[in-house]
């Protein structure tokens, strides 16, 4: 693969146009939209407008005329375009991680409700079952929801996950593209395997939604979650959002039993009256600025259904995002004589849209090589490896503002990294408090 070809392959893009949605500072190849998407033009105006008119001048008429009240519901039916879902059964509120609770909690009190006891009265399902590399926010919240109500949580490598799925299993709780290694599950093959032994699923789509196609209903999924500032292009902590599917939305309270869940909040009555379906999932009253950014960078995702010739799913961004996740590994085993191991795996069905490198050698390094390589403008990340996985250089790959020459240019820069020794430079070596 030379630069003409990446050149040619950026000319032929029907998706390039997208581009221009963004902005993007000069001289930054920004291959980190992962951990945190890029500035949508639309997001200043709008969030100053929010500020300035609908805050300044309508003041409190604008949860009712400027349509503050019903924003969680309107995104969330945006959101549900990316993840296959249908109107009305996604909201956009709170955190990833604060939902997550919800949706665990939820998950939970089915399994206590509704499963037959053993002679000594306690549930036989007593299992959290979850992958030991899944994201450390979803294993905290995990560990403390088991503590409190009798469950355990037992973490297992991805290899295990067949054997591990038996009949005490309560819940199985997975991110659906591993935030570490790019690894992503067949989502509808794992929902079956844990229906089959009578276990509910939590999936985390803090790595799909906007970057790879989910279909929850097809998928008979129970419960999801996802981030708001990542692909899809919210702003630094965007609210996250919450679907559940339609079998569980009406039968159980969340936890959080907040007045903005209530069927009636203006009642101001002393008892909670959970809203219907998924509007109990909401809690407090809602971060209407934060949500006004989040639908700016909704809408940039969306703007690419255009592109998907009837097919949905995602279907153009999913295609181009392979095309450049395969252009760089190509590139990377092409020009970097053997240094690298790659972590995410190379079949389509098996990888999202990021690309993980590990040294070779297992040596110390992939740290400061992601710092060298952001002062020279191109921003990855690091992550830290474990007794299972090593230390990670972590590329992002967004297909709505990246291209294939942009690929070619990044691979250029980490070849002059290496061959200069740049990131033996002790500043690159310096560990910062976010990497």
């Amino acid at each position: 693969m030379t630069l003409d070809d990446c050149k040619r392959l950026d000319a032929q893009d029907p998706l390039a146009a997208l581009r221009d949605q963004f902005l993007l500072p000069e001289g930054v190849i920004y291959l980190d939209g992962n951990s945190l998407g890029v500035l949508p033009k639309t997001a200043p105006a709008r969030i100053a407008e929010v500020v300035a008119k609908e805050w300044g001048e309508g003041l409190i008429r604008s949860w009712n005329s400027a349509g503050w009240f019903d924003l969680p519901q309107r995104l969330g039916d945006k959101v549900a375009r990316l993840i296959g879902a249908a109107p009305g059964e996604v909201v956009c509120t709170d955190s990833t991680s604060i939902n997550l609770y919800k949706v665990l909690f939820a998950a939970l009190s089915q399994v206590l409700q509704v499963l037959p006891a053993t002679p000594d009265a306690s549930p036989r399902r007593r299992v959290v079952l979850s992958e030991r590399s899944n994201f450390p926010t979803d294993l905290y919240i995990a560990e403390s929801i088991c503590r409190e109500r009798g469950f355990t949580l037992k973490l297992i490598d991805a290899d295990e996950l067949p054997a591990a799925l038996d009949e005490q299993v309560a819940v199985l709780m997975l991110t659906h593209v591993n935030y570490r290694t790019g690894a992503m599950h067949d989502m509808k093959a794992v929902t079956a395997a844990a229906h089959a032994v009578g276990a509910l699923t939590v999936w985390d789509l803090a790595h799909s939604a906007g970057a790879v196609p989910v279909a929850l209903n097809e998928s008979e999924a129970d419960f999801a979650i996802g981030c708001g500032y990542k692909y899809l292009n919210g702003g630094p902590g965007a609210p996250a959002f919450v679907w559940v599917h339609t079998r569980h939305a009406g039968q159980f309270a969340q936890p959080l039993s907040g007045w903005w869940g209530h069927a009636a909040p203006f009642e101001f009555t002393p008892h909670y009256r959970p809203a219907p379906g998924v509007a109990r999932y909401l809690c407090g009253t809602q971060p209407i600025i934060a949500l006004a950014g989040l639908e700016c960078g909704i809408d940039t995702v969306l703007a690419a259904e255009a592109f998907d010739g009837g097919q949905g799913q995602m279907a153009a961004l999913r295609s181009k995002s392979l095309a450049l996740t395969d252009a760089f590994i190509v590139l990377v085993e092409q020009r970097c004589a053997g240094r690298f191991t790659l972590v995410t795996p190379r079949a389509h069905a098996q990888r999202g849209s990021q690309v993980c490198l590990a040294l070779r050698d297992g040596g110390a390094g992939a740290y400061a090589i992601v710092q060298a390589l952001i002062a020279r403008g191109v921003i990855g990340d690091f992550r830290a490896g474990d007794a299972q996985v090593p230390d990670i250089l972590r590329f992002g790959f967004t297909p709505l503002y990246l291209g294939f020459e942009d690929v070619w240019n990044a691979v250029e820069h980490l070849v002059q990294v290496l061959d200069r020794e740049e990131w033996k430079r002790p500043e690159f070596n310096q560990k910062l408090a976010v990497t």
